[in-house]
């Protein structure tokens, strides 16, 4: 199914005039010299090829993309591109060339040998040019070469090189792009029904590699590749792609619009999930759709060019016109635009790639309308609504921020856990419960965690009750009871009698009682005590109710403190119900919630009365 989507997409990136994606037997690589040739084959000059481009506050160098004849795929073997490759192959020197002098020409013999058999029919004076350069050419004197000499360091670093005949590029010549093309068809292959097409056709040994997702092999790696016995099918051995027959064709799609994905040349970056890669797709013309749904996901990793894609339609207009102000945080309601979009609501793709050792692994694949992607993700907003504790904080709370929240801010590696990150962002897109691990995650760091302002640690911040809320909200929606639901609210109520809430707001009041009699102290009741009190509550509360009578008559406000506790003890009903002896994982989410509800109403109540 993943391999069926990337090739319908590349079918319609192959039609789209605004992207450079490579046709069958060709790649976008980027190419940093050409070689001037003369009709004798002489080396006239090294031009440079790199183009300026905008790299956040910088200008930088980088090599010039070029539709190329399709790139060979090599690890050790010796294996030469067509009209273009590396300094290694194409002129034959490397910085291994004084301790392994054989290794520079080895690769320079294979890409004459090559080229030259490939050009040997062509009737064209490029093709000539070339046969002559590669005959006459010797490694052993190119490093004294005048054409060289100028550029040696940097053509050492392992830059890509091209031909260039009578100021035109030698590999745009049709009579050679003809004879590439040829070479093609007539290559030994095997010929089997394809699982992509299901047509009979030459089928990919070996597929291309998969190159920027993050922790992979630079080299790149495979998505589809066998190795060992214990993988290959029946009577497959050694057999390779085989074992999954892909045809030439549609692996050399799927790639192609993978690494097209992946680059720098697609203007909706990829995402990153714990380890996993995560690039999205629609399949429609309208670019517009991925560029809306990175806003909704993560407006962090948008950029300005991202944001301002030029649209062909005007639905795709209004969809750039959601993607700027959702980047400004702005709460939409997605129901009108879409209803003009009912022809337009196209099946929409999300993919995370994690890193395994030479391979990629797929972490996750959904698949799912347009219009209902984002009704999930504006859920997903909802079921996390709390009341802030600052004005400042966040309307979105995005995947990044609620997994910062799972890791200890004094750890020296602040990434969360893979497997979690992947479990939160599948739960997101198809609005399901959020994984009990997240849960979990956050009740140890609100016990392990001190309160330390210069460390900007909170035990209990406005994203973990968030967490918290959602949590429990999606836990218990389908379930025929909802023990919590009084409580799964933005804002403080007053009229729960929930135990575990009520218990929560008691410790926020008792710990503002201490506050407003010693003012700040080095180890506080929540410091000390919140732990116990939120899973043992019978065992901590008869202690902080005695001790809060000795602050509440130092208190300024002592009084109304005191009414306060009194409320909220009137409502648990001490007398009839005593004090639970333990709470639940649950009970104790709906204590900590029940603490923040009632530590941001004393500051709302604040704000209203200046």
């Amino acid at each position: 199914m993943i391999l069926q989507a990337l090739n319908r997409y590349y079918d319609i990136l192959l039609e789209d005039d605004d992207t450079k994606i490579a046709p069958f037997g060709y790649s976008a690589v980027g190419i940093s010299f050409a070689l001037d040739l003369s009709p004798d084959g002489e080396l006239l000059n090294v031009l440079p090829l790199f183009e300026q481009v905008q790299r956040g506050k910088k200008m930088v160098e980088v090599p010039r993309s070029m539709i190329v004849p399709a790139q060979v795929k090599r690890a050790s073997n010796v294996a030469s591109n067509f009209l273009w490759d590396n300094a290694i192959y194409v002129l034959g020197i490397s910085d291994k060339d004084e301790d392994k002098p054989q290794y520079s020409e080895e690769r320079f013999q294979a890409f004459r040998q090559w080229n030259s058999s490939l050009l040997a029919g062509v009737e064209e004076n490029a093709a000539r040019a070339v046969i002559a350069f590669l005959h006459q050419y010797n490694p052993q004197t190119a490093r004294e070469h005048p054409a060289i000499v100028d550029h040696l360091e940097a053509l050492l670093k392992g830059g890509n090189l091209v031909f260039i005949f009578n100021g035109d590029f030698v590999h745009r010549n049709k009579s050679l792009r003809r004879a590439w093309e040829a070479s093609l068809a007539t290559q030994d292959a095997d010929w089997m029904q394809c699982l992509v097409t299901g047509e009979v056709t030459p089928i990919a040994r070996l597929h291309p590699n998969l190159k920027r997702v993050r922790g992979a092999q630079a080299v790149g790696a495979s998505l589809v590749s066998f190795n060992e016995r214990a993988y290959e099918s029946y009577n497959r051995t050694k057999a390779q792609g085989l074992n999954s027959p892909v045809s030439e064709k549609a692996t050399f799609a799927y790639t192609t619009v993978l690494n097209y994905l992946l680059s720098d040349a697609n203007p909706n970056k990829k995402l990153s999930m714990g380890d996993a890669t995560v690039v999205y797709w629609a399949e429609s013309e309208n670019r517009a759709y991925e560029s809306a749904f990175a806003a909704f996901i993560d407006p962090a990793e948008l950029d300005d060019s991202s944001a301002k894609q030029t649209g062909r339609k005007k639905a795709e207009q209004a969809l750039l016109t959601v993607t700027e102000k959702v980047t400004r945080a702005h709460m939409l309601d997605l129901d009108a635009l879409l209803a003009d979009l009912k022809e337009e609501d196209p099946q929409f793709y999300i993919l995370g790639l994690s890193p395994n050792a030479a391979r990629v692994s797929v972490r996750f694949f959904i698949t799912d309308p347009f219009e209902k992607i984002i009704d999930h993700i504006k859920a997903h907003y909802r079921d996390l609504a709390i009341v802030k504790e600052y004005d400042d904080q966040p309307d979105y709370l995005t995947v990044r921020r609620i997994l910062y929240e799972t890791v200890s801010k004094k750890a020296r590696d602040q990434d969360a856990a893979p497997l979690l990150a992947g479990a939160v962002f599948r739960a997101i897109l198809t609005n399901a419960p959020y994984p009990a691990a997240l849960y979990y995650a956050i009740i140890n760091r609100i016990r392990a965690d001190m309160d330390d302002k210069e460390k900007k640690i909170t035990k209990i911040n406005y994203i973990r009750a968030a967490v918290i809320k959602a949590f429990l909200t999606r836990k218990y929606r389908y379930q025929p009871t909802n023990p919590f639901k009084e409580v799964l609210t933005m804002a403080l109520n007053e009229q729960s009698t929930n135990p575990a809430y009520l218990l929560g707001r008691l410790f926020a009041v008792l710990e503002k009682v201490q506050a407003e009699a010693i003012g700040n102290v080095n180890a506080s009741i929540k410091d000390r005590y919140f732990t116990s009190a939120c899973a043992a509550p019978r065992s901590v509360f008869p202690i902080l109710l005695r001790l809060s009578q000795h602050h509440i008559a130092k208190a300024e406000y002592g009084h109304t403190s005191d009414r306060r506790i009194q409320d909220i003890v009137n409502l648990l009903e001490v007398e009839h119900n005593p004090i639970p002896a333990r709470l639940t994982l649950d009970e104790q989410g709906v204590f900590i919630l029940g603490y923040y509800h009632q530590r941001a109403d004393f500051y709302t109540t604040k704000d209203k009365s200046i």
